[in-house]
């Protein structure tokens, strides 16, 4: 039995598991190559389908001779490689929900995602575990804490779970519209929210974004450097390259962006994923006509509009275009440059062709070609999240009608392109991290010389935007360069690091609305115009 998309244009079984799915494949193709990691070092290593199954089955096997299994959510916050994969497969299988978890979150942000979905255990590497420690005793359903590694006190060992259990294991015939993920986005106001994806999303977003954008084959050696702590890092490494049966390349060091492009020329990379700040660094690299990556046919960039100029690099050095694409936390691959399509630099490329995409007003309609509205897509979309967990009024701001809203605002151009006008909220977007300014102002406002704050986009030419905080001081503090560094550190210690102020402006006061709302508008664009004279 199977359950159809609005358009038709594929259907989704009515019971679905990634993991038994790459488990079948594994079966079938037991040598082939499913990881190639690399580290700082140069050193590569490769783990084959037979193992990297092998692997998640005993870990699966035992997570649930804790009790572990269907429905009970779980944090994890492990760094890239292939333990990543099989602790994902492993949870997968076992009808567990995966709340991925980057390893940059701090304990208050790991307190709020885990009170917050009322997770049961937690799977993390050791350099986390101190943060997590301190917040043990308010985290009141976590039952497990278990570490990768020699455990410290208090944690088990995911190696001696898994030492001793069998390496077969059977997928749940897990339902295709059961809670699978639970990804954490940031919001202008409150907390993060909790985005819930079923486990028929996978299928959905492999025949729209493996297919028709990232192009991946099963011949392939994949390298998409998102890291296993956010929704991107389900998107392309993990789903688009296991769904496909490619293999997968893991850099495991820190960017560096000489150190990217010499993978490139030495490993047979032929689908590259990045985001538009890994790429601006790679294209400003002095010798890059020097380099000459040895199989990448197909490049692919998300989180943010890339450069024209960084777009005409690759494709005049390399001679491959690198293909935008847009989609968020929520969803799937909505608008992209696809396969076989003619790009319109500067466009964010047209609609995906099992996605309906409309550019709408307040009432929901539909605008006309060239005007401004809202990026909206069909409610009924597959790939679509089922909501904002405990969170109904914010799940129901995002749909308007028939539409679910994006949040951002483009226009329609005659041949079908959009064009990206900008956010139509305060959301920033910093090399491709999602930021809300609600997150950087409360870390700010627990400094004893801040009475007030606000928290906006700043143009930045390598990352897109970056987080500028206007603030006003208590009685007694003056603004200096001192303060400015004191106040980034305060920032980095209350919530994850990539967070935090980059730049810092003194005001005597907040522009506000006569209700008293901070006028976040007018900051952005004082900013923008400062930004703008100074070039």
């Amino acid at each position: 039995m199977t359950k159809t998309i609005h358009d038709g244009s594929f259907q989704i079984p009515e019971r679905y598991n990634f993991a038994g799915v790459v488990s079948d494949y594994a079966k079938k193709n037991p040598d082939k190559n499913a990881i190639i990691t690399v580290n700082e070092a140069g050193e590569a290593k490769s783990c084959t389908y037979r193992e990297l199954i092998g692997r998640a089955n005993r870990i699966g096997n035992g997570l649930r001779s804790l009790g572990l299994g269907r429905g009970d959510k779980v944090l994890v916050i492990v760094p890239r490689g292939v333990e990543a994969y099989a602790i994902y497969l492993a949870l997968n299988k076992i009808g567990a929900v995966i709340m991925p978890c980057s390893e940059l979150l701090r304990g208050h942000d790991i307190e709020y995602r885990s009170n917050h979905a009322g997770a049961k255990a937690v799977i993390a590497y050791p350099d986390i575990v101190e943060e997590l420690e301190g917040i043990r005793p308010r985290c009141t359903t976590l039952t497990y804490y278990i570490q990768l590694g020699r455990p410290h006190a208090g944690w088990l060992s995911l190696d001696e779970l898994s030492a001793d259990a069998e390496d077969k294991l059977e997928a749940i015939q897990t339902s295709s519209d059961e809670l699978a993920f639970l990804s954490y986005t940031s919001g202008t106001t409150g907390g993060p929210k909790g985005v819930m994806h079923v486990h028929g999303w996978p299928y959905a977003h492999l025949s729209v974004a493996a297919t028709h954008w990232l192009d991946v084959r099963e011949e392939d050696l994949v390298w998409a450097t998102a890291g296993p702590g956010w929704a991107k890092w389900v998107w392309s490494p993990f789903v688009s390259t296991l769904g496909k049966g490619a293999t997968a390349f893991v850099y495991e060091g820190k960017f560096s962006a000489t150190t990217y492009l010499k993978w490139l020329e030495q490993f047979p990379i032929s689908v590259l994923c990045a985001t538009p700040t890994e790429y601006r660094f790679m294209a400003k690299v002095s010798d890059i006509e020097n380099v000459s990556p040895s199989a990448l046919r197909s490049a692919c960039s998300a989180g943010e509009p890339l450069n024209r100029e960084v777009i005409s690099t690759f494709q005049r050095v390399f001679g491959v275009g690198v293909r935008d694409g847009y989609g968020q936390t929520e969803n799937t691959l909505l608008v992209g440059t696809f396969v076989g399509m003619e790009p319109k630099p500067g466009s964010m490329g047209r609609p995906s062709p099992v996605v309906r995409v409309a550019i709408i007003n307040e009432e929901g309609k539909e605008v006309p070609v060239g005007e401004i509205g809202d990026i909206a897509i069909d409610r009924n979309m597959t790939a679509l999240f089922r909501g904002y967990l405990h969170d109904a009024e914010r799940t129901a701001k995002a749909f308007r009608g028939n539409w679910y809203v994006t949040g951002d605002q483009g226009r329609l151009d005659e041949d079908g392109y959009i064009w990206f006008e900008g956010r139509a909220d305060d959301i920033i977007i910093s090399a491709g991290y999602t930021i809300g300014p609600f997150e950087v102002e409360d870390a700010l406002v627990k400094h004893p010389a801040v009475a007030e704050c606000a928290a906006v986009a700043s143009p930045d030419p390598d990352r897109g935007e970056v987080v500028k905080a206007f603030v006003v001081l208590k009685a007694g503090y003056t603004g200096s360069e001192e303060l400015i560094r004191e106040l980034q550190e305060h920032s980095k210690k209350l919530t994850a690091p990539y967070k935090y102020p980059r730049k810092i402006e003194f005001l005597q006061e907040l522009p506000k609305t006569t209700s008293g709302k901070i006028r976040r508008m007018e900051l952005r664009g004082k900013e923008k115009e400062s930004i703008t004279d100074v070039n």
